[in-house]
Order: C-alpha cells, then structure tokens, then sequence
C-alpha cells in the first residue's frame, strides 16, 4: 500500500538526524503527532528536536536518556552486556549495530552524543526498560542486561529516575527526549518466542539487525 500524499510530506518534512545515525528509519506518526525513530536490535538515535523513538524489546535492555533543561536525548537497545572483544569490536570497521550491541559500547556512544550537543552530565536523567525471561531456560539474558546497567550506571554517578525491567515477557516501548515521557506496552507471553529467536539471530557475528514487526 503506497502512502498517502500527505504522509509523503510529512515525511520529506523530518528534522536532520546526526550524520552517523542517518541510517536510522524514521517517519511521520499521525496518533502522536510527531517523526517516530525506530530502533533495530543494537542500534541508537539521539536527537535535539521533538521526536520519538521506538522499539520492541525482549531480553534486551533500553537505556532512555536526555538533559533535563535542554530536552536533547536518546535511546539505546543494547542486546549483550559487555563487548567481549577487549575493545576490538567498539572500533572495527564492523558496522555500528555491531558494536553498540553491547552496553557498554551502546551507553557510552549515547551519552557521548548527548553531551556533544550540548548536555551536561549533571543534567542527565536515565530511566531504563526491558530485560525480560523469554524463555523458561537456565540462562537468563535479561537479567544479565538488568545487572549490567544499574552497575553501569551506579559505578558512573547516575541515578536511575525511572526503571521496568525484569519479570517473563517483552515490551513495546516509545520514548519522547524533548518532556522524558515513556510508554511501555506489555506484550502476552506469546510473543515471547518470535521475539527470543529474532534476538538469537542478531547475537551472530555475521548477522545484521532485523526487523520484530
């Protein structure tokens, strides 16, 4: 189905996103009335304008971020918690999504950004979503991503102003940095395994994000 005249327009008409995330797929959403962003697993977009983000997560983890008094912020969907790699793949030529998969590659590259706008660190307001047990399996992604960034953040001086992480099921999330406003949507448990076998594809070296829905 093509789009209408009106939604073509609306999305000619979307603010500039950072030259690195321009790769990041973005249109007009007519219900919230504002360009929505939309996140793939291991991927992140910070803005300065008055968007949205959006993704779907399982046992991955967002971190929402932004400056209180400036309203520039950004969403992360990080997928393992640490790069295993010593550091190579933070800096590889690897495509981002394959770095910022990690949390501790995806929280820094989203501050650093927020911060290169303009933010200040003592300004920053975190809330952090998702983590869930897809599966009733001995390991436990979710609650590993949930461990990793509250210590990440402790360790770093932050407080957590807002959390839903954990318990046994995925999330759809949107995320508005210019007021901090987050809506969460708690999925049934029969989304669960779609969702754990989309993340278990992205987890391969070799494999680039996919679409959930």
């Amino acid at each position: 189905m093509r789009p209408s005249a009106a939604a073509r327009e609306a999305s000619a008409d979307l603010p500039p996103a950072l030259p690195h995330l321009g790769h990041i797929r973005r249109s007009w959403d007519a219900a919230l009335g504002l360009p929505v962003a939309k996140l793939l697993p291991g991927e992140y977009y910070v803005t300065r304008h008055d968007e949205a983000i959006f993704t779907v997560l399982g046992s991955c983890v967002s971190a929402c971020v932004r400056d209180r008094q400036l309203g520039i912020g950004g969403m992360n969907h990080f997928m393992l918690p640490l790069d295993a790699s010593g550091g190579a793949a933070a800096w590889s030529d690897a495509p981002l999504s394959m770095a910022t998969r990690y949390g501790n590659v995806a929280m820094e590259r989203l501050i650093n950004d927020i911060m290169s706008l303009g933010g200040q660190r003592g300004n920053l307001e975190f809330k952090v979503i998702g983590g869930g047990k897809m599966l009733d399996t001995a390991l436990d992604i979710g609650a590993r991503n949930s461990r990793f960034v509250r210590d990440y953040l402790k360790t770093e001086g932050f407080v957590i102003a807002g959390e839903d992480l954990g318990d046994r099921l995925a999330r759809k999330l949107f995320y508005s940095p210019a007021n901090g406003m987050v809506r969460v949507k708690r999925l049934t448990s029969s989304f669960n395994r779609a969702i754990f076998d989309r993340e278990c594809e992205v987890k391969s070296e070799k494999a680039q994000p996919v679409e959930l829905f």
